[in-house]
C-alpha cells in the first residue's frame, strides 16, 4: 500500500524533543518521517488529516482498510509508553479511548478516533468535574497489573531527594510547606495502594465521543493509591480558576465531588495530593527553580487537614 506524501513533523513536537531529550530526542525526531511511513503501510492506514502533536507524541488521523477512522500515535519508547500499553489493554476501552493495534518495540500506537471537543470546554465546572469524576472512578476500579510501576517506589524516591531539594528554596516558608508534604507522604508511604491510576487526567485529557459521551485519553498508568491522581483535576483550567478570583473555593468543591464519587478517605485523599504537589516541586527544583509555584501553594491551603 502506498502512503501519501512523507509526514511534517510539526516544529513543537521537535522542539519539545531537543528539549526534553536532548540528541537522542533530535536523532528520533529525524527518523520520525520513514517511521510514520513504514507504520502507515504495514497497517494499510491512509492519512485523513493534517499531523498533530503534543509535548512527545505525533499524532497522524487515519483510515484503515475497513473504512475505520482511528489515529496513529507515534512516540520515543520509553517507561511511559509501555506503561500506557499495559493500561489501555487492561482498560479494553472502558472509560478510555481504545487501543485497536500498537507495537512495543517502536512505541506506536493506533486509536479509536475520538472528537475534537475536550472536557475543559463544558463551561460550568461543577458539570465538568462530575464528568471527570465518574472516569475516573472507572478507571480506579481496575486493579493495576503487576507490571506496572508502584507508587511505593516513587513515594521512596521523594522522600530521599527532599532535604537536597529543600536546600534550594530561597523562602523559609517555602522550605517549611515542601517538609510539609514531605511529611503527608511519609505517613501514607507503607500503604501506597494497589489501584491502576491514570497519572493525568484533567479536562484536556477527556474528549467527547461516539461510543461514550466522554473518554480519557493519555494515560501515564501506575500502581497506587487513588488520593494520588486527584491533583490534575483540581488543577485543571487553572488560569480560568484563578482570575475569577477564588481559587480555594474552587479547588475544595473540586475536591469534594472527586472524594465523594471515588468513596475516598478524605484525609489520606488530601495527603497524596500534597505528595503530588512535592512531586512536581522537585521536578521544579530539578528545572532550576528557586520558589514553589504559587498555584501549589494556594492549592495546598486549601486542602483539607
Amino acid at each position: 500500500m502506498r502512503t501519501s506524501a512523507p509526514v511534517e513533523v510539526p516544529d513543537r513536537l521537535i522542539a519539545s524533543y531537543a528539549r526534553a531529550f536532548g540528541d537522542e530526542g533530535r536523532d528520533w525526531i529525524a527518523r520520525l518521517p520513514t517511521l510514520a511511513a513504514e507504520v502507515l503501510e504495514r497497517w494499510e492506514l491512509r492519512r485523513d488529516g493534517a499531523p498533530g502533536s503534543g509535548e512527545a507524541s505525533l499524532v497522524l488521523p487515519v483510515v484503515r482498510a475497513d473504512g475505520q477512522r482511528a489515529v496513529l500515535k507515534l512516540q520515543l519508547p520509553r517507561e511511559e509508553v509501555t506503561a500506557a500499553l499495559v493500561g489501555l489493554r487492561t482498560w479494553d476501552g472502558e472509560g478510555t479511548v481504545r487501543l485497536l493495534d500498537h507495537d512495543p518495540e517502536n512505541g506506536s500506537m493506533l486509536l479509536e478516533r475520538l472528537g475534537d471537543r475536550s472536557l475543559a470546554a463544558v463551561e460550568d465546572d461543577d458539570t465538568a468535574v462530575g464528568v471527570l469524576a465518574g472516569l475516573l472512578a472507572r478507571l480506579v476500579a481496575v486493579p493495576a497489573p503487576p507490571e506496572l510501576r508502584g507508587l511505593g517506589d516513587i513515594a521512596a524516591a521523594m522522600l530521599e531527594q527532599v532535604p537536597r531539594s529543600a536546600r534550594a528554596l530561597a523562602d523559609p516558608a517555602d522550605r517549611r510547606l515542601l517538609r510539609d508534604w514531605a511529611s503527608a507522604v511519609a505517613e501514607l508511604a507503607d500503604r501506597p495502594g494497589d489501584r491502576m491510576l491514570h497519572w493525568d487526567l484533567h479536562y484536556d485529557n477527556v474528549l467527547a465521543a461516539d461510543r461514550e459521551p466522554w473518554l480519557a485519553i493519555d494515560p501515564e498508568p501506575l500502581a497506587g493509591d487513588p488520593g494520588f491522581d486527584l491533583w490534575p483535576a483540581l488543577n485543571s483550567r487553572w488560569d480560568q480558576v484563578e482570575a475569577a478570583g477564588d481559587p480555594s473555593r474552587v479547588v475544595r468543591r473540586r475536591f469534594d465531588v472527586l472524594t465523594e464519587t471515588l468513596g475516598l478517605d478524605r484525609r489520606r485523599a488530601a495527603g497524596w495530593t500534597r505528595g503530588r504537589l512535592l512531586q512536581n516541586a522537585l521536578w521544579d527544583i530539578e528545572d532550576g527553580e528557586t520558589a514553589l509555584d504559587r498555584a501549589a501553594v494556594t492549592m495546598a491551603a486549601a486542602l483539607p487537614r
